[in-house]
């Protein structure tokens, strides 16, 4: 049984109104992240979900240096450890190549 770890993270992202679709599209095409929530103020709650801290961290960055962006917050961060193969197969997961 092989010792593993899921990092889970929320992020609020604001964005330009005007070009939520837009950023929507390019978060959505990213790596084990999935947007939760939006409000027309351009506000989306994004969840970023991997097995290690450094995607969370390059995914910050690249959702942050998207154009019409205005800011990223994390909001939370944790740390699931101890899984067994089983729990581990449910969830999909990505690298940060």
């Amino acid at each position: 049984m092989a010792l593993n770890e899921v990092h889970i993270s929320s992020l609020v992202v604001h964005v330009v109104p005007k070009h939520l679709t837009e950023i929507k599209t390019k978060i959505e095409s990213l790596d084990g992240v999935e947007i939760y929530g939006e409000s027309e103020a351009g506000k989306l709650v994004v969840v970023v979900e991997t097995q290690n801290q450094g995607y969370i961290t390059d995914t910050i960055d690249v959702i942050n240096n998207l154009e019409h962006v205005l800011n990223v917050a994390l909001i939370f961060h944790q740390i699931e450890s101890d899984l067994e193969d089983d729990e581990m197969s449910d969830t999909q997961f990505v690298s940060a190549e």
